[in-house]
């Protein structure tokens, strides 16, 4: 047996919650009593009322709550061979770690506010195989192409300013990156995203991308900063802030080169977003571009097809609860013990 959303695993403290609480309100119940009248005479007034039926009473609503739990996981068991026949693109994506992405015009910064986009992103793929470049002064694969989602995060989770040791920025190794790392095959499903702050400090971005451009690759580029340029806040060894600066002692600003990116974009089919506080641009790009390409088929592969088996311990739920209002906590009262409270 396996279950299909062990997120709802989280409901069973509600279950034990519930316990907890009804112990404590059933001593706390006996104490208030003891203090209202004496024990013998509470045995007395509390004659007509069945304890164990009210106990019943609550381990059935305690049940009710454990199956309707367990119901939210969606137990399966039992299954069947399924064909699957995945179809989608080959997607890169570039990712700038220097140093100029630790600026918080963006919050919490570019880097992070990159990464927290990317995972977005990943929620709206069916069957994309993903891959990771990391990238600033030198590029190399973080991760290669693949449709392991929740490994791809991993590797999109360790990238940080200090993944590659070389300083700046250099489109030119991230395409070249990105290259190497495409199987041959047809000259289409593929694609680049490149996701920068800064400028092409080699030059030579635009050669690299006619050779995608051969190769059938598209570049799509997402430009974050402004061309006047953004302060890149940085801390010390002792704890304390304040601003990168160049050997000379002048403050650095990282500015964003955006006709470059255009331009290597709009050369191999691609295209440029700008982003915003508001909007990334990421999720506009897959919208209106990438989720419209043709995908390709990859081979089928046979997969077990587990039979979801939550309607069981969802009706055993719903009987407990039809049972409940059954169950009746006082007794009938006979005329001896009518006279008997009487006196």
């Amino acid at each position: 047996m396996k279950f299909g959303n062990l997120h709802a695993l989280h409901y069973l403290w509600l279950f034990a919650g519930l316990i907890v609480f009804y112990l404590w309100s059933q001593k706390r119940r006996i104490k208030d009593m003891e203090l209202f009248a004496h024990k013998d005479l509470l045995n007395s007034l509390a004659s007509s009322v069945n304890e164990k039926s009210r106990q019943w009473r609550i381990i059935i609503l305690l049940m009710s709550v454990f199956l309707v739990s367990i119901a939210l996981m969606r137990p399966q068991w039992g299954f069947e061979w399924k064909e699957v026949t995945r179809s989608g693109l080959d997607i890169l994506i570039a990712l700038d770690t220097s140093n100029s992405m630790l600026a918080e015009d963006v919050k919490p910064n570019r880097l992070e506010r990159s990464k927290l986009a990317v995972k977005d992103l990943i929620r709206q793929l069916r069957g994309d195989r993903l891959g990771l470049v990391a990238f600033a002064g030198n590029a190399f694969l973080q991760c290669p192409l693949t449709s392991d989602y929740s490994g791809f995060m991993l590797s999109l989770d360790d990238l940080d300013v200090n993944t590659i040791p070389k300083g700046g920025t250099s489109l030119s190794n991230a395409i070249r990156v990105a290259l190497d790392s495409y199987e041959g095959g047809k000259k289409k499903y593929k694609v680049l995203v490149i996701i920068t702050d800064g400028e092409d400090h080699e030059g030579n971005a635009r050669e690299w991308a006619e050779k995608a451009k051969e190769r059938g690759i598209k570049i799509f580029a997402i430009g974050i900063g402004t061309k006047e340029g953004e302060l890149i806040p940085v801390t010390d060894d002792a704890g304390k802030k304040g601003f990168l600066k160049d050997r000379s002692g002048n403050v650095v600003k990282t500015r964003l080169d955006e006709d470059t990116l255009k331009e290597i974009a709009l050369m191999t089919g691609g295209s440029y977003v700008k982003s915003t506080q508001s909007e990334f641009g990421l999720d506009l790009i897959y919208e209106e571009k990438l989720s419209t390409m043709e995908k390709k088929e990859v081979k089928s592969r046979m997969v077990k097809q587990y039979e979801e088996r939550f309607a069981i311990p969802l009706a055993a739920a719903l009987i407990l609860l039809c049972v409940e209002p059954l169950i009746r906590e006082r007794r009938r009262t006979t005329k001896n013990q009518e006279q008997r409270i009487k006196n």
